[in-house]
């Protein structure tokens, strides 16, 4: 079967949830799936579920980030920055070595946003893929160039959050 590249994307909450979603149809089929997520800040919900799926359905979470970024100083946002070009590295070597069926890089939008990450280095990978590897990007403000190069584009829209009315993020809601 023919790998496709899918976006999620858009200011909506459920990106993340969506790419997850089809890793774990995927995985449910018996494929191998990695998650590799960029500028993430906790132990989320879908990490802890996955490292009771076994090594067949893996999730990187990297180097959590104790502050967003706007919050951070010059040396903080250099390091997160050498931190988020590892993960990328790291994402680019497991996505040629075809161990995994499918690859999600989750919040690599968020990476190319901040110049942490090129799209020009995203859009390399694309295009240097195993044909077999599906590839799932997530993450606020896609591209154009990767939009245009994706198979599959999904924009999610904002029509309400509870966060505008004061309500943070819940465990094993949103987190």
């Amino acid at each position: 079967m023919r790998g496709l590249v899918h976006i999620y994307t858009g200011d909506g909450k459920g990106k993340t949830s969506a790419a997850v979603g089809l890793g774990l149809r995927a995985w449910g089929r018996g494929m191998k799936v990695l998650m590799v997520q960029f500028l993430k800040g906790s132990q989320s919900g879908e990490l802890i579920a996955a490292q009771k799926l076994g090594e067949t359905f893996k999730i990187n979470p990297g180097t959590a980030l104790k502050k967003f970024t706007w919050e951070m100083n010059k040396a903080e946002l250099q390091e997160a920055a050498a931190a988020q070009k590892k993960q990328f590295e790291y994402a680019r070597k497991e996505s040629e070595s075809r161990n995994w069926d499918v690859l999600i890089l989750d919040e690599i939008m968020a990476a190319i946003q901040q110049k942490m990450i090129s799209a020009d280095k995203v859009m390399e990978l694309i295009v240097n893929k195993p044909e077999e590897l599906e590839l799932v990007l997530t993450g606020r403000n896609a591209p154009d160039v990767l939009i245009d190069k994706a198979d599959y584009v999904s924009r999610i829209m904002e029509v309400k959050h509870p966060f505008n009315k004061g309500i943070q993020s819940r465990t094993g809601i949103e987190e």
